[in-house]
């Protein structure tokens, strides 16, 4: 697991010792920033269920303005990342339960111009969270959530601010679903 591209290119990331983590596949994470391309530039990221920061951390290498990482377990791995590739000045790494922190940000009324949601398949919290960040309007105006899921999770949940617009497949196991937030949804924009 690397670092594929801008100022940290080639920087290969740190994974738990001991704990079964999923990290995106460099090729899954490659297609990724390739259908992102520029739109990560100068962007406020939220990383959720970040693991080894391995997504949001990518982003900063490519020109994110800032990064928030959430995951409950990861810290010291994701601290020592952050301060491996050189972006800990840009990396705001809080530890805890990715519900309550979107909770957090929701009424703090932060929002975040791109989201990771990188969940543990098969256990509905990509769905869940999903749902949260619908409730909470925490994605900008513009802005957009990727969310990685297993292959066999097709249930999107009712939504009413956000849209699923793209949905690409990777082998058996994973899928990466697109979300902008509806053109005609309401509130303040944010």
């Amino acid at each position: 697991m690397r670092i594929i591209t801008g100022t940290a290119k080639g920087c290969r990331l740190k994974a738990p010792k001991g704990w079964d983590t999923r990290p995106t596949a460099d090729r899954v994470k490659e297609s990724l920033f390739n259908i992102l391309g520029q739109r990560v530039w100068e962007r406020k990221v939220l990383d959720l269920f970040a693991g080894t920061g391995n997504l949001g951390l990518e982003a900063l290498s490519r020109g994110a303005a800032h990064g928030v990482f959430v995951d409950k377990a990861t810290v010291p791995v994701l601290r020592e990342n952050a301060l491996h590739t050189k972006l800990m000045d840009r990396a705001e790494i809080l530890k805890g339960d990715v519900f309550s922190a979107l909770a957090g940000f929701a009424g703090e009324k932060r929002n975040f111009d791109l989201v990771f949601c990188d969940p543990p398949y098969h256990r509905g919290l990509w769905e869940k969270a999903l749902q949260r960040m619908d409730d909470a309007g925490l994605l900008a105006r513009g802005g957009i959530l990727v969310v990685e899921h297993g292959a066999d999770e097709n249930d999107v949940p009712s939504l009413k601010n956000l849209v699923r617009v793209r949905n690409e497949r990777y082998g058996h196991t994973t899928q990466l679903s697109f979300f902008l937030c509806r053109e005609d949804a309401g509130g303040d924009g944010r």
